[in-house]
């Protein structure tokens, strides 16, 4: 008796949980579903992506805007470095002649008799007078030392993609992005001719609104289609030393698949590819990662749209795949979001570096023009973070 009671008890509860199967499945424990209930308290409701909402995307509030800061000419002077080039005469000795001098990789200078003189960081003025000053050891009257600049090695932009001439570029002077742009032959055009006055008619080649730059780390919110297309100058900032400039083709149509996934790369977009594909042609989510906040951005990087996905939901034959469009970007995190705006901000973050970082080996290795990929792979322990801010 006992034990048909208790066949029948197990029974019960097997029909029960058949009936409840894909409506009630939960994989976490009392006490993370609690936790999720406080954090739902505390942000805006995720946007789930699922059933019949299948293009669901909330445009992402930014909070960066163009810094005034940025429109002006910096009033620093230049100071020397590494690679510089400069020529010396020693004007108070009629014998003497001009030699050119080189800073040294450990930012000194040699000249005439002086055994080597710490001018990294010093002006041209500066740079004299240390001169003139250490020159008294060896001379009986004052000196008076001539110097001029002649090449410029340590302050350099990066000017990279859809541009006549993409390289690495020195900076002696200020120098607006328009004017950098220019400099790098402007964008490329279906003649292959490199003037410049056909600027307007070949921006197209360029995606304007994938375009970037990066300064220390961090992406400047500067609007390419604005500047290039409706020739708004607010978005015309002028540029500092190490300034990433990257102007990606038009005709790019992967999809880029990041964080927590086995390996982060760009998947070739065909028709009708799904978010599952994506992710599994990434060779998985990896080990304790948050699918239930996997994110799509779509559109330009200035005017982003984002949705949140239950993957697992996906997985589990709970909610329908998302069909995917060229150039999405999904990001898998390990943790969930809280604020919305601070999530894309890590995404983006990593997006841009990981293309400057592919881009950048490029230009300096001399590598074959090859698909963008994605070079931080998971558990690689390179730390992306968005809430470090540019200088101003």
């Amino acid at each position: 008796m006992k034990q048909t009671l208790f066949l029948a008890l197990i029974l019960l509860s097997a029909v029960s949980c058949a009936k409840n199967y894909g409506t009630q499945f939960n994989a976490r424990t009392p006490a993370q579903t609690k936790a999720t209930e406080e954090l739902q308290k505390t942000k805006p409701a995720p946007i789930v992506v699922s059933g019949a909402k299948t293009n669901v995307f909330e445009a992402v509030p930014l909070g960066k805007a163009i810094d005034p800061n940025w429109l002006k000419p910096s009033t620093e002077p230049f100071r020397l470095g590494p690679g510089d080039k400069v020529e010396l005469e020693l004007v108070s000795d009629p014998l003497s002649t001009r030699v050119t001098s080189t800073v040294g990789p450990d930012g000194k200078l040699y000249f005439y008799l002086l055994p080597g003189i710490d001018v990294w960081g010093m002006t041209l003025d500066e740079t004299r007078a240390r001169l003139e000053e250490d020159l008294k050891k060896y001379m009986r009257d004052k000196p008076q030392v001539g110097i001029t600049l002649r090449e410029v090695a340590s302050k350099r932009i990066w000017m990279l993609g859809r541009l006549q001439a993409p390289g690495v570029y020195s900076m002696t002077n200020a120098m607006t992005l328009l004017e950098a742009v220019s400099s790098a032959g402007g964008t490329v055009n279906p003649t292959g001719s490199t003037d410049v006055s056909q600027l307007a008619s070949s921006e197209e080649l360029a995606d304007l609104h994938r375009s970037f730059v990066i300064r220390k780390g961090q992406m400047l919110p500067v609007d390419f289609h604005r500047l290039m297309q409706e020739g708004d100058l607010s978005q015309n900032i002028y540029l500092e030393p190490d300034d990433f400039v990257y102007m990606p083709p038009m005709a790019s149509r992967e999809i880029y698949v990041m964080g927590a996934v086995q390996t982060p790369r760009a998947v070739s977009f065909h028709e009708g590819i799904s978010l599952i594909d994506a992710i599994a042609n990434s060779g998985g989510p990896a080990y304790n990662s948050y699918l239930s906040h996997v994110a799509i951005v779509r559109g330009s990087l200035t005017d982003p749209k984002i949705a949140i996905v239950d993957y697992k939901s996906i997985l589990h034959g709970n909610a329908t795949d998302i069909i995917l469009q060229p150039r999405d970007i999904v990001y898998v995190p390990l943790s969930p979001y809280r604020h919305l705006r601070r999530y894309f901000e890590l995404i983006q973050t990593t997006f841009v570096s990981s293309v400057a970082i592919n881009e950048g080996s490029r230009a300096v290795l001399k590598a074959g023009a090859a698909p963008t990929g994605i070079l931080i792979p998971f558990g690689s322990k390179i730390s992306i973070s968005p809430t470090s801010t540019p200088s101003q």
